[in-house]
């Protein structure tokens, strides 16, 4: 109700829109492929989007349900009074639905760590998406089964076209370009050309290369150089974009992207940016295949901040000096730069780290780089929340996706050498936070909820370090609040203590009554790095709370391990794929659609050495000769045979 509210309260000051019925009814279901379903009058919830208390739901329970109520809600303006023309138009109601949930988020709370998040979906899974067979346009054009394009691609890439849109107009030209959307559309079936035209009318912008955002799938490569020419006090950026070849698409056009850049000087004040003579925007606009971007007045040679706010959805590409990164940790004015500039910083260490573990050497990380992060963890200015986004690496499959081929014992072995790394040089620092942080009574505030967040990330590296991994059983045993409990139970899953067994029994003997709180308990389990992982998962589907007829659970579960546990997943005897075919023919048959979502792991098979994608491909097939093969599992498995 809070969140409803809420919803209803911004949607006023910031959209101008208001309710338009006298009643706001809901139910809440606890069997439901969806997380929820805007039918007007009555919205459809998946019962974890809607039940919730301190003793079972987490922290970021609390946000989720915050963000897919206000989603819901917003949906009656985006998506009901103006609705969509036809199915390929999804775009238009949920990528603009999903932008507008985010900035409720970010409204309410932290700028930052939201548009972080946002960021991660995207450059993990929404990435790897548009590099596998079911790479599509946000506005596709033909399908097989439609279910399977309410995608990553579809909502998050669509929300960030969205986003685009409002970087280059502004706020103010944004919502007049919202008011003209809506005096034309209200009461009728729309398409995004629609939503475009009123964004461009309004503004006066033209928006017509911006267009192929729409029709051109992939992920677009920036790779930026820069020279700088101190006689004449010139610093010249020069931006080439690219998009590779997807399946669905060979030939790719140069696209209208927007491009946010920041300059500081050697002391970290920022330049003014000048071109041609006059003051310039920070938002440049990259719209050829080549460009260069010439700055005047610059009087040494500055540090740059791209792609600021992750101002569009590209990979870029620049040559930062680790001095440079380390540079931007600190000065750049944006937060979000700065965790941006910490995960670039990683990603040099984890790629090199790669290569020499492959070469037989050990998971190592210079001075220069282990400072860095230590001046982030005691940098008292910054937010805990953001704190612990900035100290969290990045997640398997956004790392798989810098591969062409992937190699997964290798990058599991440096992400988990790199957290051992860190851990065991920051002991002393994580452990004096961790101590300072705790709070005596729970609350949802978004104060209470960063300080837990920084919290609990400082005890998942401390699990690893023997002298403190004590900390994890007092937290588990003193909890008062599921965030706490669960933080203990992830790091005890996570550094495989000894002390995990007991507390997970703990937990599933007080919890097994219900279903949705053994769900965290399920996705444990699932994500359990143990050798006996699958052993394990298969052992937990006679758990008494679990049932494969029921997608949370099965999410849970089955998602957890195939999406979560690439070491055990991805084991060279293929039995973790044989295990996917199998419960992927079992639920072809009782719920096709939770099947076409659990297989994209397999969809990717390319990525992986000739003997994965053999084992891979075995079962691929196998699902491919089922006499009754779904078309939510047709189409996908063809499409990844073809590749």
């Amino acid at each position: 109700m809070v969140s409803l509210i809420n919803s209803m309260k911004w949607d006023e000051e910031r959209f101008g829109l208001e309710y338009d019925l006298d009643i706001y009814m809901i139910v809440a279901v606890d069997f439901f492929n969806m997380g929820a379903m805007e039918n007007k009058g009555l919205n459809v919830f998946n019962s974890k989007f809607v039940l919730a208390n301190d003793q079972t739901a987490t922290d970021t329970d609390y946000l989720g349900i915050e963000a897919v109520i206000g989603h819901e809600y917003f949906h009656n303006w985006t998506g009901n009074r103006v609705t969509c023309r036809d199915w390929f138009q999804l775009s238009l109601k949920e990528g603009l639905t999903v932008f507008r949930d985010q900035e409720f988020s970010s409204d309410l709370g932290s700028r930052s760590v939201n548009r972080i998040n946002n960021v991660r979906i995207i450059r993990g899974p929404q990435f790897a998406e548009d590099a596998s067979p079911m790479s599509h346009p946000i506005r596709p054009e033909k399908v097989i089964e439609m279910n399977n394009f309410y995608t990553l691609t579809v909502y998050e890439k669509g929300s960030e076209v969205i986003r685009m849109m409002h970087t280059l107009l502004g706020e103010d030209k944004f919502q007049a370009g919202m008011k003209l959307y809506f005096e034309r559309h209200d009461g009728t079936a729309a398409t995004c050309e629609d939503f475009v035209a009123a964004m461009e009318d309004a503004s006066g912008i033209d928006l017509k290369q911006f267009r192929l955002w729409y029709s051109q799938s992939g992920t677009p490569s920036l790779t930026v150089t820069d020279t700088y020419d101190e006689a004449n006090k010139t610093y010249t950026l020069t931006v080439k974009q690219h998009t590779p070849s997807t399946q669905d698409q060979t030939e790719k056009q140069a696209l209208h992207i927007p491009f946010d850049v920041e300059l500081y000087d050697e002391q970290g004040k920022v330049i003014e940016l000048r071109r041609n003579g006059k003051s310039s925007s920070n938002v440049l606009n990259v719209s050829e295949f080549e460009q260069s971007f010439v700055f005047e007045n610059v009087e040494s040679k500055p540090v740059p901040s791209m792609l600021r706010e992750f101002s569009a959805p590209v990979r870029l590409n620049f040559e930062y000096s680790d001095e440079q990164l380390a540079f931007l940790m600190v000065h750049a004015r944006n937060d979000f730069a700065k965790w941006d500039a910490g995960q670039m910083l990683l990603a040099k260490y984890i790629k090199s780290n790669v290569e020499a573990v492959q070469k037989g050497s050990k998971v190592e990380l210079p001075d220069l780089v282990v400072d860095a992060f230590r001046g982030v963890l005691l940098n008292k200015e910054l937010e805990p929340a953001f704190i612990a986004e900035a100290l969290s690496l990045p997640s398997f499959n956004e790392v798989a996706g810098w591969y062409e081929t992937v190699d997964v014992d290798a990058v599991c072995d440096v992400l988990q050498g790199i957290k051992l790394g860190l851990a065991d040089a920051l002991q002393d620092e994580l452990s004096a936070l961790y101590h300072t942080l705790a709070q005596v009574e729970y609350t949802i505030e978004h104060d209470a909820i960063g300080k837990r967040s920084l919290r609990n990330l400082c005890l998942q590296y401390l699990a690893n370090v023997e002298a403190h991994a004590h900390l994890v059983k007092e937290q588990y045993d003193s909890a008062n609040n599921m965030t706490d409990t669960m933080a203990a139970m992830s790091a005890a899953n996570s550094a495989s203590l000894t002390v995990r067994e007991e507390i997970m029994a703990d937990y599933s003997e007080k919890w097994s009554h219900d279903g949705l709180v053994m769900d965290k308990w399920f996705a444990l389990q699932g994500s359990n790095p143990s050798v006996n992982a699958l052993v394990n998962v298969k052992a937990c589907m006679s758990h008494k709370a679990f049932s494969l007829s029921n997608p949370n659970r099965t999410r849970s579960l089955i998602g957890s391990f195939l999406n979560m546990n690439p070491r055990r997943f991805h084991d060279k005897s293929g039995k973790g794929y044989e295990f996917a075919g199998e419960i992927l023919t079992q639920l072809n048959e009782s719920n096709p659609q939770v099947a076409s979502r659990l297989i994209d792991p397999l969809l990717k098979l390319k990525k992986y050495d000739s003997e994965r994608q053999s084992l891979i491909k075995h079962e691929l097939e196998k699902l491919k000769a089922l006499d009754n093969l779904a078309k939510d599992l047709f189409e996908k498995v063809i499409k990844a045979l073809e590749s």
